[in-house]
C-alpha cells in the first residue's frame, strides 16, 4: 500500500497556486491578463476629451488625456495603454504620425476619431491596421463598444439577448451616472437606463462633435 504525503502534496499546490496569483492579480485565474484596461485619448478638443473620460471611466476603464501629438506620444510612452483613441487632426502633427511614433517603440490598439471622413483618411486607416474608425458625431457607446472589442473584453449576455442589451447589462454594476460638459459651458448629468426608465438628459447615444 503506497503512503500519500498529502502535506507536502498542499504545500506544493499551495504554492503553485501563489505564483499563479501573482502573474495574474487573481487567485485561481488562468490564462488571464494581468494588464491594466488603460485608454488613453489623444484630442485637442477639451470638451470633447473630457467627456470621453469621462463616459469611458463609468465603464470601469483607466482613461489618460493628451490634448496635441507631442504630449500624446509621450504619454503613450510612459502609461503603455493598451488602446489609444486618436484624433486625426491634432495641432502639431496628423494622428497617422502619433501611431507611427508609437508603434516604434510600443504596440497598442488604435481607434481613429476624425471629423473629415475622406477615402484618404480611410485608406490610410487600413493601410496602417487600424480596424475601427469613428466619424464625428458619434454615439458615446460606439466607441466604447470599439474599445471593449479591442480589449477582448467578453460581455456576457443570454441566447436571446441583442447585442445593445448585453451591453448596457455589463455595465449596470458600474457607476452609472456622470457628468457631461456642453460646448456653451454647460453642464448636464447623464443617466443611463434604469429599471427601464429613460433619462431625461443625454444617454449612451449622445452624440459627439468636435474638429
Amino acid at each position: 500500500m503506497v503512503q500519500h504525503d498529502y502535506s507536502r502534496l498542499a504545500r506544493s499546490l499551495l504554492k503553485s497556486l501563489q505564483g499563479r496569483t501573482s502573474q495574474t492579480g487573481e487567485p485561481g485565474s488562468i490564462g488571464e491578463s494581468t494588464l491594466v484596461n488603460r485608454v488613453l485619448v489623444v484630442d485637442d478638443e477639451q470638451t470633447l476629451a473630457q467627456n470621453l473620460q469621462a463616459y469611458l471611466q463609468a465603464q470601469g476603464l483607466e482613461v489618460h488625456v493628451a490634448h496635441d501629438g507631442a504630449s500624446g506620444i509621450e504619454q503613450a510612452e510612459s502609461l503603455a495603454p493598451q488602446v489609444v483613441v486618436l484624433d486625426y487632426r491634432l495641432p502639431d502633427m496628423e494622428g497617422f504620425q502619433v501611431l507611427e511614433a508609437v508603434r516604434k517603440n510600443r504596440q497598442c490598439h488604435f481607434v481613429l476619431i476624425t471629423a473629415h471622413p475622406t477615402v484618404e483618411v480611410r485608406e490610410r486607416a487600413a493601410e496602417l491596421g487600424v480596424s475601427h474608425v469613428l466619424f464625428k458625431p458619434f454615439p458615446l457607446m460606439e466607441l466604447a463598444r470599439a474599445i471593449f472589442d479591442l480589449l477582448g473584453i467578453e460581455r456576457r449576455r443570454r441566447a436571446t439577448d441583442n447585442p445593445a442589451e448585453g451591453f448596457v447589462e455589463r455595465r449596470q454594476n458600474r457607476n452609472e451616472s456622470f457628468p457631461l460638459q456642453l460646448y456653451d459651458g454647460s453642464w448636464v448629468l447623464a443617466d443611463r437606463r434604469r429599471n427601464g426608465a429613460k433619462p431625461p438628459g443625454p444617454d449612451d447615444d449622445q452624440l459627439l462633435t468636435g474638429e
